[in-house]
Parts: C-alpha cells; sequence; structure tokens
C-alpha cells in the first residue's frame, strides 16, 4: 500500500515577496515608461517613406521658417528666438513626441499667454518660465495624463481657436502702427485694448508703408497656392517686401541681426523670489501647451493613415521640447496643427519628416542669417494676419451656431472669454458649461410616472393601488425632481416602485429612493419594490433603500405577485378599517 504523502507545510511568505524592494519597485515602474521613450518602431515605415518624408520636411521647414520669426517677435521676444525655439523643440518633440506626424515649435496660441508675462515680469522671464512649464507637462505624461483633453467638447476647442485667431490677428496691429516699439506698460496686455491704443498712436507714414507691404504678402499667399500647392506664398511675399524695403527707402523696421549659430546651451538662472510670481505663469504655459499639442496630434491622427499617436508620450515629448528650448534661450513650443497639416498634405508619414523641418530651420541659421535680418517686421505682420484669417472656419462656425442653442452659445463664450479675459480660463469655462448642459440633458432622459392599475382581471382594489415606473438613470441632477414628483402620489393605500427599467444609480439617487419610501411610509402609506436588478442590489443595500421598506418581504421580482400582495394588502387595511 502506497504511503499517503504528507500535506505540505504552508510556509509564510517572505517580507520580499509582500512587498517589493526599492530596486524592484524602480524596474516595474521602468517597464510601465518604457513606451513613453524612443523606439526603433517609431521608424519602421521609414524605408519606404523616406522620400516622402524628405519633401514633406523640407516643405514644411520652408512654412515654418515665417512663423518662427513671426511669433517671436510677437511674444514680445526676439525672432532668433522663435527660430532656435523651432529648431530645438521641433527636433526634440519630434525625437521624444507621440506622434508621427507632429510639428512643434512656436505657435499663435502661445504668443497670446507670452506676451502679458513678458509685459508683467521682462523678456528674461520667458526662458525660466520655459523650463518650469517644459518640467510639468513631463510630469504630466509621467503620470498619464494624455487623455483629458479628450473630455474637450468640440464648441469649446473650435471657440477657443476662433478666440487665438482673433488675439492673433489684433497682436499683430501694434507691428503696423509704428517702427518704434511701445514703451514697457504703455500698451494694455488685452489685446484688443492694445491694438486701439496703438492705432491711437500711430505714425501715419509707417502705417501706409506697413499696410502695403502686408498687402503685398496677403496677396502672394492668396494667388501662390492657386498656381501650385507646393509654392510658399508667405516666403515668397516676405522676400518681395524684403526686397522691396532694400532697394526703396522705407521707414520700415526690420528684424535686425540674427547671429550665424545657435547659442550655447545653458541652464536658466531662475531667481528664488521670483519662483512663486513666476510658477502660475508656468502652470498657465503647461496646460495651454499640453492642450494644443494633444488636441493638434489628434486632429492630425485623423488626417491620414500615419498610426495612432500616445498622448502621454507626446506630453513628455513636448515637456523635453521646452525644457531643451530653455536651455538654448528660447520660448514654449506646442504641437502646431497648421504646419502639420501642411507637412502631412506634402505626405509625411514618419516623424523624419519634423526632424528635417528643424535641419532645414537650422541650416538657414547657418547660412541665410544675413539675408532673414533685413526681412521687415511688416512682412512678418501679414503671414500673421492671414494665418489668423485661416484659422477661422467660418463652415465649422455655421454649423456649431446652428446646430443647438447650447451649443451655439458654448462656442461663443469660449470665443469671448478667450479674448477678454484668459485662454485657459477660456476652455475651463467651456468644459464646465458642456458639462452643465450634457447632465440637464441626461437628467431629462430620467423618466418616473405616476400609473393606475390596470390588470388583465381589475379588482375594486385597484383604486387604493398606485405604481411608479422609473425608466433611465437616476443621479444627483435628476433626484430631485424624481423625489418631488412620488411624493406628490396623493393618498393611496400601496405604491409599488417599479425599477426593473432604471439604468446606472449613483448614490444620490439611491438616496433618493430610501428618502421616498421613508417620507411614504411616515404618511401610512405601504411601500412594495418590485424588479431591482442586480447591479443595483449592493447599492441599495449600502445606502438603506431596502432597511427603509416596512417588511423585508416587500421586495418582489414579478409585477403579478406584487400586485397581488399589494391587493391583499389594501383588503387587510379595509377589513380594518371596517371593523
Amino acid at each position: 500500500m502506497t504511503p499517503t504523502p504528507a500535506p505540505a507545510q504552508r510556509t509564510s511568505p517572505s517580507p520580499t515577496s509582500v512587498r517589493p524592494t526599492l530596486a524592484q519597485r524602480g524596474r516595474a515602474a521602468l517597464l510601465r515608461s518604457r513606451d513613453l521613450l524612443p523606439a526603433r518602431e517609431d521608424y519602421r515605415l521609414l524605408p519606404k517613406t523616406w522620400r516622402q518624408d524628405l519633401l514633406a520636411g523640407v516643405t514644411v521647414g520652408i512654412v515654418a521658417l515665417p512663423l518662427a520669426l513671426g511669433f517671436g517677435v510677437s511674444s514680445g521676444l526676439t525672432a532668433e528666438q522663435g527660430l532656435v525655439t523651432a529648431i530645438v523643440a521641433g527636433l526634440l518633440a519630434a525625437v521624444f513626441g507621440g506622434s508621427n506626424v507632429q510639428v512643434s515649435g512656436p505657435t499663435g496660441a502661445m504668443v497670446v499667454v507670452l506676451l502679458p508675462i513678458v509685459a508683467n515680469y521682462g523678456a528674461g522671464a520667458i526662458v525660466a518660465v520655459t523650463l518650469i512649464a517644459g518640467l510639468m507637462v513631463t510630469v504630466a505624461g509621467l503620470l498619464r495624463l494624455g487623455k483629458v483633453v479628450s473630455i474637450i467638447p468640440w464648441p469649446v476647442i473650435e471657440g477657443f481657436t476662433l478666440g487665438i485667431a482673433c488675439i492673433i490677428f489684433l497682436q499683430q496691429v501694434p507691428q503696423i502702427t509704428s517702427a518704434t516699439p511701445a514703451e514697457p506698460g504703455e500698451l494694455s496686455t488685452n489685446a484688443l485694448v492694445a491694438a486701439l491704443q496703438s492705432l491711437a498712436r500711430a505714425d501715419l507714414v509707417h502705417l501706409v508703408w506697413a499696410l502695403g507691404a502686408v498687402l503685398i504678402v496677403a496677396a502672394v499667399m492668396v494667388i501662390a497656392p492657386r498656381i501650385h500647392p507646393s509654392i510658399p506664398g508667405s516666403l515668397i511675399g516676405i522676400a518681395a517686401v524684403a526686397v522691396l524695403a532694400w532697394l526703396l527707402p522705407t521707414p520700415l523696421a526690420t528684424i535686425g541681426e540674427i547671429p550665424s549659430t545657435l547659442p550655447a546651451p545653458s541652464l536658466p538662472a531662475i531667481d528664488p523670489e521670483m519662483l512663486g510670481v513666476l510658477l502660475p505663469a508656468a502652470a498657465t504655459v503647461a496646460a495651454l501647451a499640453a492642450i494644443e499639442s494633444l488636441l493638434s496630434a489628434r486632429v492630425a491622427g485623423s488626417m491620414a493613415d500615419t498610426g495612432a499617436f500616445d498622448p502621454d508620450r507626446e506630453l513628455v515629448g513636448q515637456g523635453v521640447a521646452s525644457i531643451g528650448a530653455s536651455l538654448f534661450g528660447g520660448m514654449p513650443a506646442t504641437g502646431a496643427i497648421a504646419r502639420t497639416s501642411v507637412s502631412i498634405r506634402a505626405g509625411a508619414r514618419t516623424r523624419m519628416a519634423s526632424i528635417v523641418h528643424a535641419l532645414v530651420l537650422l541650416a538657414v541659421v547657418y547660412v541665410a542669417s544675413g539675408p532673414v535680418g533685413m526681412i521687415p517686421l511688416a512682412a512678418l505682420a501679414g503671414v500673421l494676419f492671414m494665418t489668423a484669417i485661416r484659422m477661422v472656419n467660418v463652415q465649422v462656425a455655421r454649423s456649431i451656431m446652428t446646430s443647438t442653442r447650447s451649443d451655439a452659445w458654448i462656442f461663443v463664450i469660449t470665443a469671448l472669454i478667450t479674448v477678454s479675459f484668459d485662454l485657459i480660463w477660456a476652455v475651463l469655462i467651456g468644459v464646465v458649461l458642456a458639462a452643465v448642459v450634457a447632465l440637464r440633458a441626461a437628467a431629462r432622459t430620467t423618466g418616473v410616472s405616476i400609473e393606475r392599475i390596470t390588470a388583465e382581471q381589475p379588482s375594486e382594489l385597484d383604486d387604493a393601488i398606485v405604481a411608479v415606473r422609473f425608466q433611465g438613470p437616476l443621479f444627483f441632477v435628476s433626484s430631485e425632481r424624481v423625489f418631488e414628483t412620488v411624493m406628490d402620489v396623493g393618498r393611496p393605500t400601496v405604491v409599488i416602485l417599479r425599477l426593473s427599467r432604471l439604468e446606472r444609480v449613483d448614490a444620490s439617487g439611491a438616496q433618493v429612493l430610501a428618502e421616498i419610501i421613508r417620507g411614504l411610509e411616515r404618511r401610512g402609506i405601504t411601500v412594495l419594490i418590485k424588479g431591482v436588478q442586480e447591479a443595483h442590489q449592493p447599492l441599495f443595500r449600502r445606502v438603506g433603500v431596502l432597511a427603509a421598506l416596512r417588511h423585508h418581504k416587500h421586495l418582489f421580482v414579478d409585477f403579478d405577485s406584487t400586485l397581488e400582495h399589494a391587493r391583499s394588502h389594501v383588503d387587510r387595511e379595509r377589513r380594518a378599517s371596517r371593523a
């Protein structure tokens, strides 16, 4: 006979198996973060698409040059800082970002935020703000907050875009009114007020010359694409104005000397006393950089089959890009939907196109810094005027304004707040308004109806019985209306709560059900519940819905047995009253 083996002794787990060591936790975190780092998979399609990517990179590099220069000047900084940002941040975001085709650099939305910071704290504060904001965006990516942008509704996005376009347009007005920049504090930080102030102090001679330069650039940008889509109208228009300004004596101010090399990288100096002041500004920059980059990447992903983008990695990439730009004295960078669209339409399929775009701009610094310095600022203003106009999609605006009244109001309010007050507040308020509208709409789907009993075999007892049917979700927004409706049921002997068609229920909804039961029972009305779904039972027990019933047998599965019990209860009550 084979001896029965002794049962294995149960050993207690070692401390290391229960609580991982610091090294184990570090390795686990590294494995989880591996998808946030560059990989060979990023360039999987490059052997097949390198020609398209090269052409797209050169094309978008040419388009990006005037925008980088213009946004640098419009921010209250220098054209050199805009160009350096486009090179350094564009390269780093392309390598580390989560989109295969996103093109990054200085953008108009960021100009809107940076101009007040320069006015309040000086141009030197921008480098520190860029570094701090870059760190914030990187941390947001590491914390996996990239999907937050998906909660921003379409009317909010379009209202935000319309507001930014208006601000970019208004910010160019001071550039064309006088060759002499306004002194710090002379103009308001509000773009609309500053535009009106600059018109009041305008140099009419300079204004006429500047408007002529703007019209030349605008005309070339309109006509060139009609001749051939690949013709860089903005660059040709700027070159034409620069040549005319060189040949003719004009009062137009130019960009000025641009270094023929990149500045040496250095860690920005941050004054500890200014840190508390700069943190809110950096937080605003970081929020805008995250929102704009993720929106741009999401739109880019829908324009061509270039692979899905990773929103968390995109935040890490944009954070690294801004950190890198700060080391070279640059400004914050974000994903740029205009340049990204140009790149995709030119054939970009991998991130190599964005890398080439940065290298093209780098070549401009080393080869053509002299001619670039001769470009009149009014010509850059012309490019940005046209950029602002093209940001306004009239068809989209018309679609939103004719969709629903609530969406139209959200669109208009978001745009107005963007222009009048603050970009981040505009997005936050727009999201809150959209959430309120959505909750109100969801609340209307909660149905509660008072029904008299209509059985196949009616009974004289049924006139003392009322059924209350619940449909749809029951949550905090609709709970008060439901409570008032049911409590207005009158004075029946029995109330049957029919819950089989009840959908999602939150704690507030369950609490209202418990209050309804207790309130009716206090009136002497017996409450029966029919059709509690299995998914709702744990919540109902915890909140006290079932405990509020007079007897645990007042919970039923089908209506026939519920009605039978209700009739017996009415009959018993009537017999007792006659006795």
